[in-house]
């Protein structure tokens, strides 16, 4: 089994290397980290390669990857990985019934779905109850670590110190490179 954590990592931070160390706990096997080329779900400013950097700073010892795929499901199709489980937040999974063929994602790779305490269960529900095949997701928690991309990037931006919540490869990478100085923070 492959564990599968993608994402735009714009940038990585904390948050993610803790789900794919929980992750890596929970399921035991390998967890591939798979950099998003062209989201369709989120406006990106740096490119992929320079993305792509920035998580294998972020995840090393991991297997990064560039995600040539704009949906889920489309990369799923291609069948490169043998019982995948693909990792997915709280959150994300909310939102999931919009994703593009849901049912074909789950049909293709179970999902696991990191909770985080106090987290409303009802959301969840919810989700699961629009499913054909809600077995198909499993739930583990994880430690609560208020962090996002666009706070850290809104930190950079002002000048403030993002070593608290960035590893630190990445935080050396966005200093190196002046990257989220501009005042442009899309997505």
């Amino acid at each position: 089994m492959t564990a599968l954590l993608g994402g735009t990592f714009n940038p990585p931070h904390n948050g993610h290397v803790a789900l794919a160390h929980a992750a890596e706990e929970r399921f035991g096997d390998e967890v591939v980290v798979l950099v998003a080329a062209r989201p369709v779900h989120k406006k990106v400013q740096l490119d992929a390669d320079t993305r792509f950097e920035l998580a294998r700073a972020a995840f090393p010892g991991y297997e990064v990857e560039v995600d040539a795929y704009e949906r889920t499901v489309d990369m799923l199709k291609a069948g490169r990985w043998r019982d995948p489980i693909f990792l997915i937040g709280s959150d994300e999974f909310s939102d999931f019934l919009t994703w593009k063929d849901p049912e074909g994602v789950i049909a293709r790779a179970r999902l696991a779905v990191a909770t985080r305490p106090g987290y409303p269960r009802d959301r969840l529900e919810r989700v699961l109850e629009g499913l054909t095949h809600p077995e198909r997701v499993q739930f583990f928690e994880i430690e609560a670590l208020a962090i996002s991309s666009k706070d850290i990037r809104d930190r950079v931006s002002r000048g403030e110190s993002i070593a608290d919540v960035v590893p630190p490869g990445v935080a050396e990478l966005i200093e190196a490179r002046g990257l989220y100085r501009d005042s442009e923070r899309p997505g």
